[in-house]
């Protein structure tokens, strides 16, 4: 847990990052360059909505910086989502993009993303019980699921060129694998893994399936993994032009290298 003493007279905001195995909370400020609070909670298990909500609530509830926040973001970061481009999406077909590639139930809320420069659109399921407590705590806000936070940063901040580059995001149990060929968005995809030979197979037949080179492609991972730990291991074995992605980002988080929470920061 991170407390800036040296706290300003200015308004906070709160960016909060959902799994199902795990929490963050950050507030920031536009004018500090370091974080007036961050703290990070990681589940034993994988929670149900109704539990996650209930950790959100204690930590809400019992923080008095995090009751002074004007202005709030949530990130949801799970694999129930799909991209799809301008020229097919319909706002109330959102049901029929993702039944294709995810088990989603009749009483799921369905909502999506822009991402108007690159004329996309994320569908995903928020936890509308979530969003619900929310809203009657803190009234109006943003949200947002965790491909559209990566594919912004990957598509308008990373160097545009015609490059063919790969991008890792590594959670506790799931990654998200975005592919640019050529500069082009070529691949948008969310895996499950439990072991660093999971993570390795599915990067690599996604590489495959494209007709990309394992061991000429440039890749950059970020989240939660470091080039000491066993999944980064197992992924220089097979591609030897990896590296950690470097962030340049004002706001710090004194525990946390820049690209292990990219997502929390970027979120306004």
């Amino acid at each position: 847990m991170q407390k800036n003493s040296n706290i300003v007279d200015t308004p906070y905001r709160l960016s909060v990052q959902v799994t199902l195995t795990g929490l963050s909370f950050l507030v920031s400020t536009q004018k500090l360059k370091e974080a007036v609070y961050f703290s990070e909670k990681k589940f034993t298990s994988q929670y149900t909505p109704q539990e996650i909500l209930l950790e959100i609530k204690k930590e809400i509830e019992t923080n008095e910086i995090i009751n002074q926040c004007y202005e709030v973001s949530i990130i949801y970061a799970n694999t129930t989502y799909t991209l799809v481009p301008d020229s097919l999406f319909d706002k109330n077909r959102l049901s029929e993009y993702l039944k294709f590639n995810s088990k989603i139930l009749s009483g799921d809320y369905l909502a999506y993303d822009t991402l108007a420069l690159q004329k996309l659109h994320i569908v995903y399921v928020p936890f509308i019980n979530i969003n619900n407590y929310l809203f009657e705590t803190f009234g109006s806000f943003q949200y947002y699921h965790a491909a559209t936070i990566l594919l912004q940063y990957v598509l308008e901040k990373e160097p545009s060129n015609s490059t063919t580059r790969a991008y890792i995001q590594v959670y506790t149990n799931h990654f998200d694998l975005v592919i640019l060929k050529d500069g082009a968005l070529v691949l948008c995809n969310s895996y499950t893994y439990r072991t660093p030979e999971d993570l390795a197979y599915y990067v690599l037949f996604a590489l495959e399936q494209l007709d990309l080179t394992a061991d000429v492609i440039e890749t950059k991972v970020l989240g939660d993994i470091e080039e000491n730990d066993p999944n980064f291991a197992m992924l220089y074995t097979y591609i030897r032009n990896i590296a950690v992605l470097e962030v340049v980002n004002p706001l710090t988080i004194t525990q946390r290298k820049p690209h292990q929470q990219l997502l929390l920061k970027n979120c306004f």
